[in-house]
């Protein structure tokens, strides 16, 4: 077994790891037991109740975070000319169609989110083994391929997040940064578990949320009790 470092040592007398917490307590926990001295995400992980090779039990979906998620996502807008003034105005980073999509199949992928026009994704469909892997092929589903353009640049930037339940049953998602004080940490993750609850499957049966983690990128797990959150 490797050794315990003094940093995990003393998270570890501060948690009961066998205990689940409220929201509100993971969220102070989760906190204060930071150590680093860079400025962690702070994550949530989700298992639920359903089985991901359903079609019908496919859980997925966007979140709009009441304080954003700390983080300065960089926004690539694949737009025809008459679209380009309106997502430079929202604050999109890149720009552009045709030079992006030429970047993109020699491998470039600095970006977090792309967001396009339903006109423009037959275009996209050659992208498909380049962005699908990383996550960043957009989808109606998620506001990413709409003709307003702005609004969707605009909610991104302000915290708005797509989230899709993984093979092994389980959603993970960023809320925030251990420098937002616990209370904004807390009510973007409730945003989120609420957003996750209203999208459950009339096919899934049993319980649904079967476990929730909060913890920072360098931190323990913090198990949360789901009877707190509904």
């Amino acid at each position: 077994m490797g050794k315990i470092s003094k940093n995990r040592k003393e998270m570890l007398l501060n948690i009961d790891l066998d205990k689940t917490y409220t929201l509100e307590e993971a969220s102070s926990l989760v906190k204060n037991l930071s150590k680093v001295k860079f400025d962690e995400s702070v994550d949530l992980a989700v298992r639920l109740g359903v089985d991901p090779k359903q079609a019908n039990q496919m859980v997925r979906g966007v979140a709009s975070l009441p304080h954003g998620t700390g983080k300065n996502l960089k926004v690539l807008a694949l737009v025809t000319a008459d679209k380009e003034d309106e997502a430079t105005s929202a604050g999109a980073d890149f720009v552009g169609l045709d030079e992006y999509i030429e970047k993109i199949k020699k491998g470039w992928t600095d970006i977090d989110v792309i967001i396009t026009m339903p006109a423009v994704m037959a275009k996209l469909g050659a992208l498909g083994k380049v962005l699908g892997p990383r996550g960043l092929m957009p989808n109606p589903k998620s506001g990413t391929v709409t003709l307003d353009i702005g609004k969707a640049v605009t909610d991104v930037k302000k915290g708005k997040i797509d989230f899709k339940v993984d093979k092994t049953g389980i959603v993970h998602a960023s809320v925030g940064k251990v420098s937002f004080d616990a209370k904004k940490i807390s009510e973007n993750a409730d945003e989120l578990l609420q957003t996750i609850n209203k999208l459950k499957p009339v096919s899934s049966k049993g319980t649904y949320f079967k476990s929730i983690t909060l913890s920072s990128t360098m931190g323990v797990g913090v198990s949360v009790d789901p009877n707190h959150i509904i």
